[in-house]
């Protein structure tokens, strides 16, 4: 991506700060899932079956407005399966309120600056086409999710479906990746030269898809409530391979919605990854990396052990609420690893002769 450089490859004061605008903006990525996180702990993601874009910040002012707001969620599955007072409605209402002001508060932080650096002439034709494209996927985001929630209003569903809602977190991991991404690559244009440092590189990469694929799975745990079933580790209650494990039809089926399936793809799947980030950690930091990037993967070990030491626990325990922590600190380990690739943009096989060393070397 091409930006303004200052001299030795530094960027610039400006450029300086349209990275920090979109590292912020990534940081409140991780805010929408800490309230989206909790909105789904509480079982409130369907208590508001309106969506107002614009003038949706705006809160329940009347008894009339709370009224309205109470007989659409009344018409819900979840409600018909169980019924609460309007009090108990209030304390689901709230969240859910809080959250989606603050992805309105997103979009704002988004398109006042990115107007403010295009009137100023310090986004470059491709930065701006970009930034447009991570911005329409934001809103692509906002919309899905409000699809989702809607579905409280089909018969017979109780919570987000699962089918909706690993796609709906996921999406939200690569906006983020692309917000930090370009933030830090605006920030740092020129990568440091990083020879013998493509091997853990690729293994980086690999730990970030990984991180991903688990996440996913760990999404649809929770969908499915499969946090309830089969509470010990590392069997699942005394068998490697669960029963009922493919009993649903269609077959592909299963590693959406049937819970044995799902529990067991995601304690695979976590185990892969983190002895593959793991691994990967322990070799940056035994690397001649830099400082700060050798302090970033010892960030990126201490992240991953807490991970796998809080799914155990969630498991073992079948307690929700620690299950929250849990996706919390899987987005700060998708963030850390995400600052560790960036930072080896460098890496290289071997070591590089300089022309004046290749032509003494002849």
């Amino acid at each position: 991506m091409s930006t303004t450089q200052g001299a030795g490859g530094a960027a610039t004061r400006q450029n300086k700060q349209v990275g920090n605008w979109l590292i912020l903006l990534a940081c409140m990525i991780f805010g929408m899932v800490i309230g989206g996180g909790h909105a789904r702990t509480i079982n409130a993601g369907f208590s508001i079956q309106v969506w107002r874009p614009i003038t949706g910040f705006i809160p329940p002012m009347t008894a009339a407005d709370w009224s309205y707001l109470f007989g659409l969620y009344q018409k819900t599955a979840l409600f018909q399966s169980h019924p609460i007072s309007l009090a108990a409605y209030k304390a689901l209402f709230w969240p859910m309120f809080l959250d989606r002001c603050w992805g309105r508060l997103i979009a704002l932080t988004f398109i006042i600056p990115f107007v403010y650096f295009w009137s100023t002439g310090q986004l470059s034709r491709r930065l701006k086409l970009w930034l447009g494209a991570i911005f329409l996927a934001g809103a692509g985001q906002a919309t899905y999710g409000w699809y989702m929630v809607q579905t409280g209003m089909y018969p017979g569903v109780l919570s987000p479906p699962p089918a909706w809602a690993g796609p709906h977190l996921i999406s939200a991991m690569l906006v983020l990746f692309a917000l930090l991404w370009t933030g830090l690559s605006i920030r740092t244009p020129t990568p440091a030269h990083l020879p013998g440092a493509a091997l853990l590189r690729r293994l980086t990469s690999a730990s970030l898809a990984l991180i991903l694929l688990t996440m996913f799975y760990g999404a649809l745990v929770a969908t499915t409530n499969a946090i309830t079933v089969f509470n010990t580790f590392p069997t699942m209650d005394g068998q490697w391979i669960p029963k009922g494990f493919l009993t649903f039809q269609p077959l592909w089926w299963n590693f959406i919605a049937n819970q044995a399936t799902v529990q067991f793809c995601h304690r695979l799947l976590a185990t892969i990854t983190a002895l593959t980030v793991l691994a990967t950690a322990i070799l940056g930091l035994r690397a001649p990396l830099p400082p700060a990037l050798r302090d970033n993967f010892l960030l990126v070990a201490a992240l991953v052990a807490l991970q796998y030491l809080l799914g155990m626990t969630t498991l073992i325990l079948a307690a929700p609420e620690l299950g929250y922590v849990h996706e919390l600190n899987a987005v700060l380990l998708f963030g850390a690893t995400t600052l560790a690739r960036h930072g080896l943009r460098g890496a290289t096989a071997q070591h590089r002769l300089s022309p004046s060393l290749a032509v003494g070397a002849e």
